[in-house]
């Protein structure tokens, strides 16, 4: 038995291929397939199984897609109510695979139907375990309802101890969230791999000895998640279409403009110090850089089902164009260049100043300090006067913001660049800090 992983960082996940060296099974795939077509190709095995832990909250799935394509029985929790032929599955059920074989554990918590997958080829043992067991954590159990919070923390305690009981201490665990995904309740211990034997010594769900002090303590540390979850788990359950990856042709620059007048989203995929000393008037940035925040952020801080229109680099755009697919956002328009004035010569441009801990200290008294990071992160420490509305909740804030000019941060540069340009948008006046959080009292600022 092989376990091949497929890496999603943009959104913090990992997809598996499993197989005897001629079938295999796919466990949560994304939606752009493509790339679990190399890996099965790179393999030279078939795919006769593809199955899904949970309806997924972060993402748009590619299971049904990959089934249908392969011919391959698609295992979805007979409990889950979809409109798609599927092969229920539920507890304690078993499925041959080639050489292998996969056994459904009932672990809720993540969700109320969320299974695990135990596979064996008689010697080896792999568990994958979704959203419920991670690597020194364990997924969130608030993605369901305010109500279904506490019980489903409790199914989540119970859940990975029954997976660990049925599993050898030796069997490598293969979780499908904890890689940077907002679906995991806390901080993961950023592993890149671990086994059964490993979490019962390190995890705290399987540590701590007392369940009621267990959900008290995840429920607390729960923070803020992308609102785009909401949508994810209808488009799921629904069943998915493939998704058009083609990059569109290029807006000309009189389209561009318009749109622009219009008031419509241009985003502007850049880094934030190009954004920042020369954009379209009107655009907003979101850098799309290693792509590891762009996804997430971008659909938890834009109204949803909105157009969007990319501009940036060929390769950036192409990229954004797959990355928001994951997440359901189809079909952007675009337009391609390297700065304005190759993208909408003659059109206004805007800019404003990008500066360090330095110059913050040197500002006037009257212009206020606004902390854009979530409020859990404020909360544990903050610059003494600053003021904080989360980037998430900026765009429903507006009347908020306090008068003058604003010098925005957060804690990297990168959310704070995002509000930034959505306040300069909106008519303020704004300068960037593009500094690190953590540097700010070194510099000389007053924390609380």
């Amino acid at each position: 038995m092989e376990v091949v992983t497929i890496e999603t960082p943009q959104l913090g996940d990992r997809t598996y291929l499993v197989h005897d060296g001629a079938v295999g099974i796919v466990i949560d795939p994304q939606r752009d397939t493509d790339r679990v077509e190399k890996a099965v190709a790179d393999a030279g095995v078939r795919i006769t199984h593809v199955a899904e832990t949970h309806i997924h909250n972060d993402y748009v799935t590619g299971g049904l897609q990959l089934a249908n394509d392969h011919n391959a029985a698609y295992l979805v929790n007979a409990a889950d109510d979809v409109p798609y032929r599927r092969q229920p599955i539920s507890d304690g059920d078993t499925v041959q695979v080639g050489r292998m074989v996969l056994k459904a554990v009932a672990t809720p918590g993540h969700t109320h139907h969320h299974l695990s997958y135990i596979v064996t080829d008689g010697e080896r043992q792999a568990v994958f375990s979704g959203g419920s067991l991670l690597y020194g954590s364990v997924g969130r159990t608030d993605l369901v309802s305010d109500e279904d919070t506490v019980p489903l923390t409790h199914h989540q305690y119970a859940s990975v101890r029954r997976l660990v009981d049925e599993a050898g201490k030796d069997a490598g665990l293969y979780p499908t969230h904890g890689f940077g995904s907002f679906c995991s309740s806390g901080p993961a211990s950023g592993a890149e791999s671990s086994t059964i034997g490993e979490q019962l010594k390190e995890n705290h769900a399987l540590t701590d000895p007392d369940e009621d002090h267990f959900v008290q303590e995840l429920i607390h540390n729960l923070t803020a998640y992308p609102s785009y979850y909401a949508h994810m788990a209808p488009i799921n359950l629904a069943g998915p279409t493939a998704p058009d990856l083609e990059l569109p042709d290029s807006l000309d620059q009189d389209e561009l403009a318009a749109r622009l007048q219009r008031g419509e989203w241009v985003v502007d995929l850049r880094n934030r110090i190009a954004f920042a000393n020369s954009h379209l008037s009107g655009s907003v940035s979101f850098e799309y850089g290693d792509g590891t925040k762009f996804t997430a952020f971008l659909g938890w801080v834009l109204p949803w089902d909105e157009q969007l229109t990319l501009v940036g680099e060929h390769q950036d755009v192409e990229n954004a164009i797959r990355d928001l697919s994951r997440i359901g956002i189809d079909n952007p328009d675009a337009a391609i260049g390297s700065g304005p004035g190759e993208l909408a010569p003659g059109a206004p441009t805007s800019s404003y100043r990008s500066v360090g801990w330095q110059e913050v200290l040197q500002r006037p008294t009257d212009e206020p300090l606004l902390d854009v990071r979530r409020t859990d992160e404020f909360e544990e420490s903050h610059i003494r006067e600053a003021t904080n509305i989360p980037v998430h909740e900026l765009l429903r804030r507006m009347d908020e913001v306090p008068a003058g000019r604003l010098w925005v941060h957060c804690g990297s540069g990168y959310r704070s660049a995002v509000a930034a340009s959505l306040l300069q948008r909106a008519g303020r006046d704004v300068v960037h800090i593009d500094a690190k959080f953590r540097d700010a009292r070194k510099a000389g600022l007053a924390l609380a």
